[in-house]
């Protein structure tokens, strides 16, 4: 009886066009250490170590830009101070290249923060919009519990290693906070810009920041998010793209740098083939 069950049910699926759990495609393989990706209906495709606090590095800036966003006007103008150069400079993180005393618009600095992960840029709106940078960490740690991100904490604005390797946080909360962020359109753009070019004026410099983004150019459809590294945090990927009709977000920490790009490709049509698949 039990053979025949079994029989039964292998007809039937034929018959139905059910494919079995074996037919299905197989997950690439993924050497990050924590790893996440989900659609917007809520669709989980992968998931490793996904709920592990780690340090994070420049995903950091994603939130510093949700916040801002949420603060300012992006027509509002910031006139850059020896700090947020010296900031940078002393810390050796990436930077925009702004230069004392230069006036930008919150529009320009937004592109300065998240393509080339400027660390000027970042001290600049912490110190504008806390304002000062210990009031706008606290607005950081306010935004996260706000939106339910209960394994995340902030330290500073830009995930630099000083204090505390910039806090903590997990895959899933990058993602969740991702989904929230890709929600403006506003940031959508900045982050799937892979240049953005300011003409110089009597207020600034000219700037070409170019995305560190590499997977813009590489998959269709992608829209973002933002990279991120530090000693201790590792290579970090916040990816998002558009795969059969849904928004696919994902997250790798601590993966090789060339590495993140390609596993984030396989993942993004990883999780449109199992949607198709439906």
């Amino acid at each position: 009886m039990r053979i025949a069950g079994l029989i039964s049910s292998a007809v039937l699926a034929v018959v139905l066009g059910v494919s079995s759990p074996a037919a299905a495609a197989e997950a690439p393989p993924v050497h990050a250490a924590s790893a996440y990706v989900v659609d917007s209906t809520g669709t989980i495709h992968f998931g490793k170590r996904e709920t592990r606090r780690v340090p994070v590095a420049s995903l950091v800036k994603v939130m510093t830009a949700y916040v801002v966003l949420r603060e300012a006007r992006l027509s509002d103008t910031i006139t850059i101070s020896a700090t947020d150069v010296r900031y940078a400079a002393r810390g050796g993180a990436a930077t925009a290249g702004l230069k004392k005393g230069e006036t930008l618009t919150v529009r320009d600095l937004l592109y300065g923060l998240m393509l080339p992960s400027g660390a000027d840029a970042a001290n600049a709106l912490a110190r504008r919009y806390g304002p000062g940078k210990t009031a706008f960490v606290a607005k950081m740690n306010d935004t996260a519990r706000a939106l339910g991100l209960t394994d995340t904490r902030y330290t500073n604005a830009d995930g630099m290693p000083t204090p505390s390797n910039g806090g903590y946080s997990t895959a899933v909360d990058q993602a969740k906070l991702a989904q929230h962020a890709l929600a403006s359109s506003t940031f959508r753009t900045v982050v799937g810009k892979q240049v953005h070019t300011v003409a110089k004026t009597s207020l600034h410099p000219a700037h070409t920041w170019r995305n560190s983004n590499k997977l813009l150019s590489r998959a269709d459809g992608v829209l973002g998010v933002k990279t991120g590294y530090t000693n201790a945090a590792g290579y970090c990927l916040l990816f998002a793209g558009e795969r059969s009709g849904r928004q696919v977000v994902g997250v790798l920490l601590d993966d090789a740098n060339e590495r993140r790009f390609s596993t984030a490709e396989q993942l993004l049509d990883y999780a449109g083939e199992q949607i198709a698949a439906g």
